[in-house]
């Protein structure tokens, strides 16, 4: 009975998250003046649609199958960073809205492979992002346009997108649908590892594509001895895994890891209600950081965490906070994607972020009053050890400076 309440005030609460015109994939074929152009490779393991509007349906397909999509958004001055703007009537008014202008599909086992080769920058870093639950083809489309344009990552940006029917009463098929795309998004992965034009790949995944991207690459783990090395850092945001799996997952991946970052928030309503219908363990995209066991376990294993329960936008669900900050897509476009340790600096948030989310508050003294009001809290085992370097250092440099300082009063002093 319990789980039936639950699944019913999850239903309440996502209602309305898919809430869009459908069918907006049949590109226009032309770009217009002003606006932003988006090139993606989207890869799906869903199985076609007859209509080119809706392009992939939410069944399961028979093996990947590989597109060149591009998108165009609407002028800066048009739109808020953050926000997908869907149209409301088809024909959709680029000038307002996110167009599809073009879909080319690529074939043969090497499909994408060119595409790379011809997209990489000068860095040849690629970006895979792996869509949630409750997402159509073109949910994930638009939303990874949406994350690249505001970001401003210098990337080849790919799209893994697996069957979800976008339905709110269809979560257990969403699941066993990742289950089922896990060696397609293992062979995405190979592939793009084995490409010579890529040096260095983030993958990105949120909520249950989160649970997707860990088996994928625990899979690759096995089979191979440990995870591609190009694939330099994984972001999990809103990662919807039960905290006891990921531990084990985490461990399954040998010695020479990824580096993992987790966005997680603990007033995750989507969350929330996962966890109850799944045996009230917790969620990974639900704990506190700086709390214990999570802390030391966070800290050993190297994890960074940006904890956003305090950031406000407009998801009612509190679920990708992410994708609609401007905050944490500059963030994810200029510090994440290439692996390096986040810090107040980084995110331009006040002196006392770092401190505090570091666990270092007892060290700082007044510093925490000023962090109370800090919308991300941020723990980077990577900062703190390198803050604590610099304190030791600073420390050291004291006590020199102190002694010099000494040693030149006693030497002018008469004695006694």
């Amino acid at each position: 009975m319990g789980c039936r309440v639950a699944a019913v005030a999850l239903c309440a609460l996502l209602l309305g998250a898919c809430g869009h015109l459908i069918g907006v994939m049949k590109p226009t074929g032309e770009a217009a003046k002003g606006t932003s152009l988006v090139d993606l490779l989207v890869a799906t393991t869903r199985a076609p649609d007859s209509d080119p509007a809706i392009l992939f349906s939410g069944e399961r397909g028979t093996g990947l199958m590989v597109n060149a999509v591009t998108v165009s958004l609407p002028p800066d001055a048009n739109r808020k960073i953050g926000e997908v703007q869907w149209p409301r009537r088809l024909p959709a008014n680029p000038q307002k809205d996110f167009v599809t202008v073009s879909v080319d599909p690529l074939s043969g086992e090497k499909a994408g492979e060119q595409w790379l080769k011809r997209k990489v920058p000068k860095n040849r870093r690629v970006l895979i992002f792996v869509h949630g639950f409750n997402n159509l083809y073109e949910d994930a489309v638009y939303r990874f346009a949406q994350i690249v344009h505001d970001s401003h990552a210098d990337v080849a940006p790919v799209v893994f997108t697996w069957p979800s029917r976008g339905s709110i009463f269809d979560y257990n098929y969403d699941k066993e649908s990742t289950n089922y795309s896990r060696d397609a998004l293992e062979e995405l992965l190979t592939r793009t590892a084995d490409n010579p034009a890529v040096g260095e790949i983030t993958v990105m995944a949120h909520s249950m594509g989160t649970w997707l991207t860990v088996e994928a690459l625990r899979q690759m783990a096995i089979r191979h001895g440990r995870v591609a090395p190009k694939i330099s850092n994984v972001i999990l945001a809103s990662p919807d895994i039960d905290v006891d799996v990921f531990g084990r997952q985490f461990a399954s991946l040998g010695k020479d890891k990824p580096h993992f970052t987790l966005f997680v928030s603990r007033d995750d309503r989507a969350l929330a209600l996962s966890r109850r219908i799944s045996g009230s363990v917790d969620r990974l995209g639900q704990i506190d950081p700086s709390v214990e066991p999570y802390r030391s376990k966070l800290e050993s294993a190297g994890i960074t965490v940006l904890d956003l329960t305090k950031l406000k936008t407009g998801d009612r669900l509190n679920h990708g906070k992410f994708a609609e900050s401007p905050e944490v897509v500059r963030l994810i476009g200029d510090r994440l994607i290439a692996g390096q340790a986040v810090s107040e600096d980084n995110v331009g948030l006040g002196e006392a972020v770092g401190a505090v989310a570091l666990g270092a508050a007892q060290t700082v003294g007044s510093a925490t009053s000023l962090a109370v009001s800090t919308p991300i809290a941020i723990f980077d085992p990577r900062t703190r050890r390198n803050y604590n370097e610099q304190i030791g250092r600073l420390g050291r440099s004291v006590e020199n400076t102190a002694g010099s300082v000494g040693d030149t009063v006693d030497a002018g002093l008469p004695d006694r």
